[in-house]
């Protein structure tokens, strides 16, 4: 099987209730990442273009739910369930959804 273009990480790392970072599990992202897989699909994009993944931790737990891009290597970050068709959009056209995209003082907060 050839490799895809892209590989999008969704991180799905759960923590406890109670714990002060949360987790992006708690934030949806296992809902997020089915409806990527679901709509990459629906596109026609899984077999060579794109594929989401389950991802433990990135370190962007200050940033909602987050994605890691590859091999473009850039984070969507506060990812919700609407976001989900124009994150695919991007994936069909080549381009980032820029408003999504986290900037270094984002990542520099971890």
């Amino acid at each position: 099987m050839a490799l895809r273009q892209r590989y999008l990480f969704v991180c799905s790392n759960r923590r406890a209730d109670d714990d002060a970072k949360g987790s992006c599990a708690a934030r949806g992202s296992e809902e997020i990442r089915a409806a990527l897989k679901e709509q990459i699909a629906a596109r026609g994009l899984a077999r060579l273009d794109a594929r989401a993944c389950k991802s433990s931790c990135l370190d962007q737990c200050s940033s909602g739910v987050c994605v890691l891009v590859e091999p473009d290597h850039f984070f969507y970050g506060r990812v919700t369930l609407a976001d989900v068709p124009e994150i695919v959009d991007g994936l069909a056209s080549g381009q980032r959804v820029e408003r999504l995209i986290l900037t270094p003082d984002d990542l520099a907060r971890g």
